[in-house]
């Protein structure tokens, strides 16, 4: 090659804006306002760079934008995670519901984005033909909120069976989506059309609410000073309220768990589990199969109460629920379970009256990993998750839509290591697929 022709490449390679391209010669140095944040992730990766990963059935377009679908290539399942990029910023909370996932970014323009199943509004009112609004999307799109301040920032989302809770840190808590059961906080209307519902409704406590949580059809809120409120569907108990009524009015939960701090409140059908300050166990809703440690044939439970746990089990330090079955990690990471399904102990245990420890080898601890231990568990309505101090991700259960991503959809019933390809940070576990946010290996 003539010098003349390769200073001539040179010329035109340090006015490209590609950082793959240009980082392959020496000397030659990109400015970070000219990167396409989309390819940014391939050249360099820093401490703090975010990767997020999806995986299950994709044919309702929940897992976004993947590039891979066209009218010759229909695509049901993604067996194993595939990389997804959504949004140059960084994301702050992100959630699957039933056919859709909602994530919350760092941004002062659009903060909210979402995708999938949008029959009721759940990801908000899309119309690009006017008076068509979408009720599927396949594509990552914003979903505009009506915040009073252009500063306001999205703390946390939370995603139901087809309703969406966003709590900011200026205006409480906003809610998208059917409100059948008075689950977004509002008065029920007979035979409304959420399909064409362009109003988020704005639910403020006296209390400032810190986390937010959606059942099935209930949402849960949780305050600073440790409350419990609740409202929507109540036929199993779910609310809490001491009634098996709908409510449409947030309402504090009493029981056993008043006059305790909670921390965390989980549910992802009609059964519901809370954890207090002092790593203590608290259960209402459905328990039909065992998941509350009731004696007696009690199987719908309307007000809290604290389970009868082993005091051999240890302060419980995490929580899970599914639609049968409940998931608790001690604080020395030790996993247990019980209720009926799959458990994660094998295919000749499908059900448990007490819980039941998980032999933390199926979670890499041996002896050349001694110091492994799970650190979060995870549930959905079939399925459970658990991510160790390594960052690995185990998952078991259900698997008909292949959304535990062991790279086929036959059932798993032991924990199972994922093949993610970086340190998963938090997952969040929809009925049919899941989302893995993540860190690079360093």
């Amino acid at each position: 090659m003539s010098s003349k022709l390769s200073s001539k490449l040179l010329k035109l390679l340090k006015k490209t804006s590609c950082a793959l391209c240009s980082k392959r010669y020496v000397g030659v140095n990109v400015k970070p306002e000219n990167v396409d944040p989309f390819m940014a992730p391939y050249s360099e990766s820093p401490k703090d760079q975010q990767r997020l990963y999806v995986w299950g059935m994709a044919e309702h377009g929940a897992l976004g934008d993947l590039k891979i679908r066209s009218r010759e290539r229909q695509i049901q399942f993604i067996y194993r995670p595939v990389r997804l990029r959504i949004t140059p910023f960084q994301i702050k909370d992100l959630a699957c519901g039933y056919g859709f996932t909602v994530y919350a970014v760092d941004s002062n323009q659009y903060k909210l984005f979402g995708c999938g199943l949008n029959t009721d509004s759940q990801i908000g009112f899309h119309d690009p033909r006017k008076g068509y609004p979408l009720g599927l999307i396949l594509a990552t799109v914003p979903i505009q909120l009506p915040l009073k301040e252009s500063n306001t920032k999205i703390k946390a989302v939370a995603a139901g069976r087809a309703h969406t809770l966003v709590l900011t840190n200026t205006d409480g808590v906003y809610a998208l989506g059917s409100n059948c059961y008075g689950q977004c906080g509002r008065k029920i209307i007979e035979n409304e059309d959420f399909s064409k519902l362009r109003n988020a409704n704005n639910i403020t406590l006296d209390d400032d609410i810190s986390k937010i949580i959606c059942g099935q059809d209930h949402s849960l809120f949780i305050t600073k000073t440790g409350k419990v409120y609740s409202c929507g569907w109540g036929a199993d108990g779910q609310t809490g309220l001491g009634h098996y009524n709908n409510e449409s009015q947030p309402t504090i939960v009493g029981g056993d768990i008043k006059g305790e701090k909670i921390v965390k409140v989980v549910s992802s059908a009609d059964c519901v589990l809370a954890l207090n300050d002092q790593g203590e166990v608290f259960g209402w809703g459905n328990s039909e199969y065992g998941q509350l440690l009731l004696d007696g044939d009690k199987y719908q439970v309307n007000t809290p109460r604290k389970l009868p746990l082993n005091k051999g089990i240890g302060k419980i330090a995490d929580i899970g629920a599914t639609g049968s079955a409940c998931i608790a990690l001690n604080d020395e990471g030790v996993v247990f379970v019980w209720g009926f399904g799959i458990l994660g102990k094998g295919p000749e245990m499908n059900q448990s009256r007490e819980p039941t420890p998980i032999p933390p080898i199926l979670f890499g601890r041996n002896q050349y990993n001694p110091e492994t231990q799970v650190k979060s568990v995870y549930s959905s309505v079939f399925h459970m998750a658990a991510i160790t101090s390594e960052g690995n991700l185990y998952t078991w259960g259900k698997n008909k839509w292949g959304q535990l991503g062991l790279g086929h959809t036959k059932d798993q019933y032991f924990p199972l290591q994922v093949s993610v390809g970086a340190a998963v940070k938090r997952v969040s576990c929809g009925v049919d697929h899941m989302v893995a946010l993540c860190t690079p290996y360093q």
